[in-house]
Formats: structure tokens, C-alpha cells, sequence
């Protein structure tokens, strides 16, 4: 359905023909632009949602709930796909709703944001409450002593190894609407991050260079082969791996269990002369959910029911399983809590020793700095930076991809 029709669904303004109620079809869109207009938000109300990105889509849905007028308006993680411009614009609009009495229940992992948009943080643990105390006393170590008892915050390790070695090239690559003229290398074992704005190209990047999307011109070089991306099939067997922006819809069947979706991108490794063997396939399942610490009480059961952190790691391992030498992650802390970050970041870094190079995309620029060797920066289709963590401030970075001076 459009993006009218989802935002007013149930309740289309109708008019009379002929003594009939019809819908009005110019009262939709007009009313559902202006509900945009409201937000700041700039999205083609005709446009088919599907057909969004999942940033454009969270706004959809925030400005559906925005069009009742709620006296108690509840968000659970409102800002996960979105921008830094378009999370300042939204705790703007919340700050306003604030001060004409709306109640607002604010659900998030990003901690930093809560010093911005709350009064008072409550945590719950395993289902239970334990506490709530004012924004005032609310220190991030306080809150993850309240959310998880003790946690261990990893800084970056000191025994990653130094890549020297190449092993990805990509020399003038191009997608006519996405990006131009991009060139870069990537070192076995590097953790090398792109950092930029929703829109500035990063996820289709990754796609191209997987060949789930084509590219119009360059020329990418694996391992001294030059190769043409044409099928996620033929990199997977060069020794690629994506792990998709939108995990439910790209990274997983849902409907399939843990134990299937773990072993999808690696079936010659479990099929025996066409027939799935269950002795080599629970041999891996067993390897992922050790590995990975994936917390999952039956892997027979549809992966839907698991958290977002293990469904995570259910990609990622699906992924490793097909022994590749270089994983593409695209957001692969979006949705997950501060735990599970910390321990994704930890299964980053081994595939670093291991040697098996990471090319890691995320909107949380801090998360670049703690876990990358270089970080790219991207802006309108262009890589117009490169840059070593030590050598930038968060402040400076985000300027960057926003294009103000530094």
C-alpha cells in the first residue's frame, strides 16, 4: 500500500458519489502530507511503503501514531534506523509533545539519547523492574549495572593483528542513483568501517559489491582476480559474505528454524548426494550456538522467537559457515542491546585474528571508532575521507559526514 494509505489505514476519509461512500482518494494524500509536513519529514505519500528504506519506513510508522493525537504515545526504539538529523528532529517533535501534556514511554538501547529526551530511566531485567531513578543520576555505567548486573565493556584489543596483506580492491566503482567513482582497498584481517548519513550510499555499496545489485562500471579485485559481481552465489564461493541492513527481511526466513537458517548459506556442507545429513548439520548448529554465544532454548524452533541479538549472531554464523574470508556487515548492532553489542563487537575482532577481513557499516559513530582499524567516510555516493580512529574526534566525524567545516 502507499504511504497515504498506511498512515490513515482503518480510517480513509470517504466522500459521497452518487449516494455511495467512497474513499476520497485526494483527502488521503492531502492529509497524510500534511501529517509528514508536521514531522519535517519529506516522503512521496504515493509511493508504494515497501518500497522505503527502513529509515523512511520508521518514519511512516511514527507519523501514523502521530496522526491520533495520543495523550500517551509509547516508542519502542524510534530511532534505530534513523540519522543523526532525523533523531534530532524527532526528539524535538517528542520535547513538544512533552510540554502539551503528552505522556511519553521511550524505549531504547542507544543510552547516550536519554540524557536528551527523558525525565526519568526505568530498567527491567528478565521481566522484572528493577528500578527507576531520575535522568540526573542516570550515568551510562549505572544504567547497564541496572539492565545487566555486571558487564564488561570491551575496548578495542591490542593484539589485533596489523593487516598488511591485501586482499579486496575496488577501483571506479559506480551505480547510477547510489554511488560514483568509488575506490578502496580492504587487508586481510582489517576492520574497516564506512561511516555516513542514511542515503549516502553505504548499504548499496555493500550490495554491489556482494552482486545482489549491479554496478554500472569499475572493476573489483579479489585476492589478484578480477572479478565482475554479477550473484551473491558466485562471491559467496570467492570468499564473500553479507550480512544485511535489514536482518528479519534479508538476513533470515523467519518462519524457518535456528537450526535452518544457520545452515542455508552453507549447504554443501550439510547434503550428502541431494540429501540433507542431520548428523553434519547439528555438528554445525551445536559449533554456532557454542561459538557465538547464541542463547536459544530449542534450535528447532522459528528463529522469529529469538532477540534481536541472537538473531543477529543467527546471521552472522549462517555466514560463517560458508568459511569466508571477507564479511560485509551492514548495521550489525541496529536493535540489539548493550550486551549484545559488546559481544558482536568480540566476534568481529576474532574474525580479525583469524584473519578474515570486515567491512563494517553503522549510523552509531562511535562504535566505529571502538572497534575499526580505518574508517572510510562516505557522503552523497562519494568516499571523500579515510581516516584512523586515533587521528578524529566523534565530533569531527560526524561534522564530516554531514557536511559542515571542521
Amino acid at each position: 500500500m502507499s504511504v497515504a494509505e498506511n498512515i490513515l489505514l482503518g480510517r480513509l476519509p470517504e466522500k459521497k458519489i452518487l449516494g455511495q461512500s467512497v474513499i476520497h482518494w485526494g483527502a488521503v494524500y492531502t492529509r497524510a502530507e500534511e501529517i509528514l509536513r508536521g514531522l519535517g519529514v519529506t516522503i512521496d505519500v504515493h509511493a508504494p511503503a515497501g518500497t522505503l528504506g527502513v529509515a523512511q519506513q520508521q518514519s511512516v510508522e511514527i507519523a501514523k501514531a502521530m496522526s491520533y493525537n495520543p495523550s500517551i504515545l509509547i516508542l519502542d526504539e524510534p530511532t534505530s534506523a534513523l540519522a543523526q538529523q532525523e533523531t534530532e528532529r524527532l526528539f524535538s517533535l517528542l520535547k513538544t509533545l512533552s510540554t502539551r501534556g503528552v505522556v511519553l514511554l521511550y524505549i531504547t538501547h542507544r543510552l547516550q539519547e536519554l540524557k536528551e529526551i527523558a525525565d526519568t530511566v526505568t530498567a527491567l531485567r528478565n521481566g522484572s523492574l528493577v528500578g527507576t531513578i531520575d535522568i540526573t543520576e542516570a550515568t551510562p555505567s549505572t544504567i547497564v549495572h541496572m539492565m545487566f548486573g555486571e558487564t564488561v565493556q570491551r575496548a578495542r584489543p591490542t593484539d589485533l593483528p596489523a593487516p598488511t596483506e591485501p586482499f579486496l580492491e575496488v577501483r571506479s566503482f559506480s551505480r547510477h542513483g547510489a554511488f560514483h567513482d568509488v575506490s578502496f582497498s580492504v587487508k586481510r584481517g582489517e576492520v574497516l568501517g564506512i561511516a555516513g548519513l542514511l542515503g549516502s550510499g553505504r548499504t548499496e555499496l555493500l550490495r554491489a559489491i556482494f552482486g545482489a545489485d549491479p554496478a554500472d562500471s569499475g572493476e573489483i579485485i579479489i585476492d589478484g582476480q578480477h572479478v565482475k559481481p554479477e550473484r551473491p552465489e558466485q562471491m559467496r564461493d570467492l570468499g564473500v559474505a553479507l550480512t544485511p541492513e535489514n536482518r528479519k527481511d534479508q538476513g533470515l526466513v523467519q518462519l524457518l528454524s535456528t537450526r535452518v537458517n544457520l545452515c542455508l548459506a552453507s549447504l554443501n556442507r550439510v547434503v550428502s548426494r541431494g540429501f540433507l545429513t542431520a548428523d553434519r548439520e547439528n555438528n554445525i548448529v551445536r559449533k554456532n550456538v557454542r561459538e557465538l554465544d547464541i542463547t536459544v532454548a530449542n534450535t528447532d524452533a522459528p528463529v522469529a522467537f529469538l532477540s534481536g541479538g541472537n538473531q543477529q549472531k543467527v546471521v552472522v554464523g549462517k555466514w560463517l559457515n560458508t568459511n569466508p574470508r571477507l564479511v560485509l556487515l551492514d548495521e550489525p548492532t541496529r536493535g540489539i542491546d548493550v550486551q549484545a553489542k559488546q559481544q558482536m563487537f568480540q566476534i568481529i575482532w576474532d574474525m580479525s585474528r583469524r584473519g578474515i577481513g570486515c567491512i563494517v557499516v553503522s549510523s552509531e559513530l562511535e562504535e566505529l571508532l571502538d572497534i575499526c582499524h580505518r574508517i572510510l567516510i562516505m557522503r552523497q555516493g562519494r568516499i571523500i575521507g579515510d581516516v584512523r580512529p586515533g587521528e578524529i574526534t566523534l565530533e569531527n566525524l560526524f561534522a564530516v559526514c554531514m557536511k559542515e567545516e571542521v
